[in-house]
């Protein structure tokens, strides 16, 4: 696998050249994401990140927001922290990478804390002047609605009791919004694949 991630990454520059960033923020993340999973499959979790990045760079080519869509899930998924990617990748990738970083509310079980901590998701968002944290969130989002409309397909809504957040009305409530938060990327593509697989999800339900 890791040698054809890297094979791709030459479709990066017309020069074939790796560029430098990205594939450090690669094998970055295929390491602190090593051995971890997929939800409902035996994949390895660095596809989901390695996708973030390829829809995020159908929207820009700043490196930097390439890198952190890579990242995106390293600080809240393993033991890296935010001053580790600062170090490493610059400012920049930190602050990205920090937007997509959820406060655990350690003192309250994943359950517990779901609500507020997607609230104050869509509240960064709704206030954001940032475009490239719009960006970086539609890959992340595009990414994970393709694989839950797989799950879909063959679980229905019965596939909501394996998250935390098991009631589908408020997973559609939280969905919904993010489309809206993101609706300034409306021109793209990937925005419009977001909202289709939302809706053939959520079609049933109303909040």
């Amino acid at each position: 696998m890791l040698c054809y991630l890297i094979h791709i990454i030459y479709f990066y520059t017309e020069s074939g050249d790796i560029i430098s960033l990205f594939n450090d923020a690669l094998m970055f993340a295929i390491q602190k994401h090593d051995g971890q999973k997929r939800k409902f499959s035996d994949a390895p979790y660095i596809l989901h990140p390695f996708e973030a990045a390829s829809i995020v760079s159908t929207m820009t080519s700043d490196e930097n927001v390439l890198a952190a869509a890579l990242l995106h899930d390293t600080v809240e998924d393993s033991d890296a922290t935010l001053d580790e990617i600062e170090k490493k990748f610059g400012r920049r990738v930190a602050l990205l990478v920090m937007t997509e970083t959820e406060d655990k509310c350690a003192e309250k079980s994943p359950e517990d804390s779901w609500l507020a901590r997607k609230e104050q998701t869509i509240l960064t968002l709704q206030k954001t002047k940032d475009r490239d944290v719009r960006i970086l969130w539609l890959g992340d989002k595009l990414s994970n609605m393709r694989s839950y409309y797989r799950i879909y397909r063959k679980l229905g809504n019965e596939m909501w009791q394996h998250f935390h957040q098991k009631d589908p009305k408020i997973q559609a409530w939280y969905y919904r919004s993010i489309a809206k938060a993101l609706s300034e990327l409306s021109e793209y593509e990937a925005y419009d694949e977001y909202v289709d697989l939302m809706n053939k999800i959520f079609s049933d339900l109303e909040i």
